[in-house]
């Protein structure tokens, strides 16, 4: 079957930074789908795998998670989709990827794909809504009111793929005051279309932008990126005894500005509950079947803003090009081989 991938860590500008594979049909056992492909979307964690991650030994690593596609054949523990289901999920990071035509991925992280969009469109989604949805509703507890007068939420980054379907999330399942943080005009009138009631400026001081609203205090803080160039603003800006959850990376991240107000500090990883087969692992095919329902209903849409082509090597060297410009609003799809 076809696949891309890659055999050596670097630049995406190196020649051989993604390839085109012809490498073996894999077979279902367990709790395993076999899921014949139809589109992909490309996420920041792609290109970091890429830079960091060594394949092992001398087989090529395959990159991707996010997927939609048809079951062609199920493992004999399968119990929950058959033969024929269209699906949709972000995958394993401990797994082969989705950038192949046929994918292995356990039916408990794995949802029925919505009706009402594309494969394309659906495959948009499914890392950053399970990342989002555990962030907020999991991990910040955002319908557990922090007190009565912190009834907002500040997304930092909200033009990004996390912060485009936290938005709608937040819009559709919550009553809280959405403000979302962009410094570009064509990100702030995105995050504006997404439902936030306000957008800020990331590269100006937040807390008098924030403030000025007539909000008062926050009560939850969501950052998805540049965490560390924002944590003392985070710390004076949130209410006390307020909420605050990061996905990034930081390279150095003290909590010492967070004790004064007891803030309670969530990092979120969705690979998490499959990594660990956590007891709750099969909470992520609920959340993917939730969040269809929210896209078949009308009440959320799709994050996807340019499709690139056809799964290969070159389109998808150009996708991690375009997400490593830190330049991306929504999501980057593409379909088919």
């Amino acid at each position: 079957m076809k696949a891309v991938g890659y055999k050596h860590i670097g630049s995406i500008d190196q020649a051989d930074s993604l390839i085109d594979l012809e490498v073996p049909m894999p077979t279902a056992s367990s709790h395993d789908l076999l899921v014949q492909v139809q589109a992909i979307s490309v996420n920041p964690v792609d290109t970091k795998m890429r830079r960091t991650r060594s394949p092992e030994g001398d087989d090529a690593a395959i990159l991707g998670w996010d997927a939609v596609g048809e079951v062609v054949e199920v493992g004999d523990a399968v119990s929950m989709f058959k033969v024929g289901d269209i699906v949709w999920y972000a995958g394993a990071i401990d797994r082969s990827g989705t950038n192949a035509e046929f994918h292995l991925v356990d039916e408990r992280i794995v949802g029925l794909a919505p009706k009402s969009v594309s494969p394309a469109q659906a495959a948009a989604l499914p890392l950053t809504t399970l990342t989002a949805f555990e962030m907020l509703f999991d991990r910040l507890r955002v319908n557990e009111p922090v007190s009565n007068d912190a009834n907002s939420i500040l997304i930092i980054g909200g033009a990004g793929g996390v912060g485009s379907i936290a938005i709608q999330l937040l819009r559709a399942l919550t009553n809280l005051k959405v403000i979302a943080t962009a410094s570009r005009p064509e990100t702030t009138a995105w995050a504006i279309q997404l439902g936030a009631h306000h957008v800020i400026d990331h590269s100006k001081p937040l807390c008098e932008q924030f403030l000025a609203l007539g909000l008062g205090q926050p009560g939850y803080v969501f950052s998805t990126n540049q965490t560390g160039n924002y944590i003392e603003q985070i710390a004076e800006l949130l209410a006390p005894q307020g909420r605050f959850g990061l996905i990034d990376d930081p390279g150095d991240l003290s909590i010492m500005p967070f004790k004064q107000k007891s803030i309670s500090i969530y990092w979120e990883f969705m690979y998490t509950r499959s990594l660990f087969k956590t007891n709750d692992m099969i909470r992520q095919h609920y959340i993917l079947n939730q969040v269809a329902e929210l896209l078949d209903a009308g009440k959320i849409r799709s994050t996807a803003t340019d499709t690139l082509g056809i799964i290969n090597a070159t389109n998808l060297i150009n996708a991690h090009k375009i997400l490593e410009s830190n330049t991306t609003c929504g999501k980057l799809v593409l379909k088919g081989f």
